[in-house]
């Protein structure tokens, strides 16, 4: 399915907070949309499957964080096993994307805007959300 076809949602998983992105139908730019703070995996899945359906999102792309070496650990198997819950609870298909540095991409993004203290925190994981979901598009943009 081609992205001009409908909206992706991004999802930054995280044990406290959780970034979600999410792009226009023609699939050019990806936006911030919130920071969720459901708490515990099941309730966090919950949302991201309810925020997707709302916003009639044709997929799911959540941040694999990846080691720098390429190599999976602790942090990529939660976010698969969120993955494997997030589509037991919907039809909308669920994919993975390297989120190497994302994070730190994002924080130097804020930095770079002087956005500090709680308002960073509050914020942080929806631009590191965005950063996933807008590399992915680019990417399939190249792909086709």
């Amino acid at each position: 399915m081609d992205i001009k076809h409908g909206k992706y949602l991004g999802v930054d998983y995280g044990d406290v907070r959780t970034g979600i992105a999410e792009c226009d139908v023609t699939g050019m730019l990806a936006s911030g949309i919130c920071t969720i703070r459901e708490g515990g995996m099941r309730n966090t899945a919950e949302r991201v499957a309810r925020e997707a359906a709302q916003r009639n999102c044709k997929k799911i792309v959540i941040g694999l964080p990846k080691n720098m070496d390429g190599s999976m650990g602790f942090r990529s198997e939660a976010c698969q096993a969120l993955g494997t819950l997030i589509q037991s609870l919907t039809e909308i298909p669920v994919v993975y994307w390297d989120e190497r540095l994302t994070t730190v991409s994002a924080h130097r993004i804020l930095s770079e805007n002087n956005v500090r203290g709680k308002k960073r925190k509050n914020v942080v994981d929806a631009v590191a959300a965005k950063i996933i979901l807008q590399d992915y598009i680019d990417y399939r943009k190249r792909a086709l």
